[in-house]
C-alpha cells in the first residue's frame, strides 16, 4: 500500500522507484488501485507509464478510457488488495482530508468498495441548499410556464423546486409540513427522491460525499461520515451499516411550473436567492450531459432495452423491497391510466396532460377512465377525485399515495439489475 501512495509523490525519483518495486509484486488485485492512481495522477507522462504497464499485463488496450477499465474490472472476480479501504482513505485524502473518514477502517460495507468512484468534487463541493428561501407563486417571475419543476406536498405544505436551480445543488434539506426532509437530485442518473431524514427518532444531516456508486450519487451523514445510497435511502459504507436504517420515501412530481401552479395556486417555490452564484437559466446545468445518451461514469452493465437516459417511473415498496419495477414514461404517456401489481401491492399510475405521473394504491378498485387532470371513474360507476395525498371517491372511500420517483433507465437498472421493465 505504501508503494501505491508513494507513486503519487511529487518527487519523480520517489514515484519511479515505487513503481518499479510494485512491478515486481504484480498480481491482478493491483489492477484497480493502479487505475485509481493513474486517474488521479497530475503527471500525464507518468499516467501513460502506468497505463502501458496495465495494458501489457492485462491484455486490454483501453488507453486512458478509465470508464472501460472500470467496467472491465468490475465484471471480473478480482479480490481487492489487503488494506484496500486504507489505500482509498490515503489516496483520496490528497484531494480532501475529509474523504479519509469515508474509508479508513471501514469494514462495514454493503457495496463493493472498488465500485466507489470519485465524482470530481470535494465534500459538498456541489453545495446543498439548507433551509432554502421560498417565494409565493406570484413572486416567482423568473419562471416560465414550461420550466421543469419537482413538486412536493407534505402535510398540506406544497412546494416546487425548479430543475434549473436544483441541478446545480443536487440536495436540499428543510422542514416541510413539520417533517425533516432531504430532496436528493442525482443529475447523472436523473433521479429526484424525497426522504424523511428522521429515522427511529434520529435526525440524519445529509450532504454530498463527492463519490459515486454505479454513476449514482453517494450521500454522507455529518455525524458518522457513513456513505448512503441515493436509490435505497440506506447507509452502505460505515458504522451505520446494518443498523436497520432506511429513510422513508415521499412522492415527487416531475411536471411544469405552469401545470403545478394551476393545481396549486398557493404553492411556494424556490427562490433564486440561494447565496450561491450560478447560471440558473433553464437548460444550462448539465446541458451537454442531458443532450445525448452517453454516460459520464460507467456502470458494470449494458442493457439496451431502453436508451440509457430514457426516463422510467421507478417503483419499489416497503412491503416487498426485493421487487422492483420500471415503467417507461413513454409507455405511460400512451397509457395515462395504468393499473398493475408489484408483489402484494396493487397500484394505479395516473399521467396528466403535462406528462407528470402520480401513483396510488388501488386495492380491489378497478378504474375505467381518467380525464387526464382531476377525475377518475371506476368500473362500478363511482367518481374519484385526485389530490396529491389521496384518491377520494364520491361514496367516501380513499386510496393513499404510494412512493415513487423517476430515473434514467441506466441508473435504475444499475442499482437494481433484476428490475422488471414495462416499455
Amino acid at each position: 500500500m505504501d508503494l501505491l501512495i508513494d507513486m503519487m509523490d511529487a518527487n519523480r525519483s520517489v514515484r519511479e522507484t515505487s513503481f518499479e518495486a510494485l512491478k515486481g509484486l504484480w498480481t491482478e488485485n493491483l489492477l484497480m488501485p493502479l487505475i485509481e492512481v493513474a486517474y488521479l495522477h497530475p503527471d500525464p507522462v507518468f499516467t501513460a507509464e502506468i497505463v502501458h504497464f496495465l495494458q501489457k499485463n492485462s491484455g486490454r488496450y483501453f488507453g486512458n478510457d478509465f470508464n472501460k477499465w472500470h467496467q472491465w474490472i468490475w465484471n471480473r472476480n478480482i479480490k481487492n488488495i489487503e488494506g484496500y479501504p486504507e489505500f482509498k482513505a490515503r489516496l483520496y485524502a490528497r484531494l480532501d482530508d475529509r474523504f479519509s473518514r469515508y474509508f479508513e477502517g471501514r469494514r462495514n460495507s454493503k457495496i463493493r468498495m472498488d465500485e466507489i468512484r470519485w465524482g470530481g468534487v470535494i465534500q459538498d463541493g456541489i453545495p446543498p441548499l439548507r433551509n432554502p428561501q421560498m417565494l409565493a407563486a406570484q413572486e416567482a417571475t423568473y419562471l416560465a410556464d414550461d420550466d421543469v419543476v419537482f413538486g412536493i406536498a407534505v402535510n398540506g405544505d406544497v412546494r416546487a423546486y425548479p430543475k434549473r436551480i436544483l441541478a446545480w445543488h443536487e440536495l436540499f434539506t428543510d422542514q416541510v409540513g413539520g417533517i425533516a426532509v432531504a430532496g436528493v437530485y442525482c443529475t447523472l442518473c436523473g433521479t429526484v427522491i424525497l426522504y424523511k431524514t428522521r429515522v427511529n427518532g434520529q435526525l440524519h444531516e445529509l450532504g454530498t460525499s463527492g463519490f459515486l456508486y454505479r454513476s449514482n450519487k453517494l450521500m454522507y451523514d455529518q455525524a458518522t461520515q457513513s456513505l448512503w445510497s441515493t436509490m435505497r435511502g440506506q447507509p452502505v459504507v460505515g458504522p451505520l451499516v446494518d443498523q436497520g436504517i432506511t429513510m422513508e420515501i415521499l412522492s415527487v412530481v416531475t411536471t411544469t411550473w405552469g401545470q403545478w401552479r394551476v393545481r396549486h395556486p398557493d404553492t411556494k417555490v424556490l427562490s433564486l436567492n440561494t447565496d450561491h452564484v450560478r447560471d440558473y437559466r433553464e437548460g444550462i446545468a448539465y446541458k451537454d450531459y442531458f443532450s445525448d445518451d452517453e454516460l459520464m461514469f460507467s456502470t458494470p452493465y449494458k442493457d439496451r432495452r431502453l436508451r440509457n437516459k430514457q426516463e422510467v417511473l421507478a417503483l419499489r415498496f416497503l412491503e416487498a423491497p426485493e421487487l422492483q419495477l420500471a415503467i417507461s414514461t413513454r409507455f405511460l404517456l400512451k397509457n395515462t391510466l395504468y393499473q398493475d401489481k408489484l408483489g402484494k401491492v396493487s397500484f394505479v399510475v395516473l399521467t396528466d396532460q403535462s406528462g407528470a405521473n402520480r401513483v396510488y394504491g388501488s386495492k380491489e378498485v378497478v378504474f375505467k377512465s381518467y380525464d387526464g387532470q382531476y377525475t377518475l371513474k371506476d368500473e362500478q360507476g363511482n367518481t374519484w377525485n385526485l389530490t396529491e395525498d389521496l384518491l377520494k371517491s364520491d361514496d367516501g372511500k380513499a386510496l393513499a399515495r404510494l412512493p415513487y420517483h423517476r430515473s434514467f433507465w441506466f441508473g435504475w437498472h444499475a442499482a437494481f439489475p433484476e428490475t422488471k421493465l414495462i416499455k
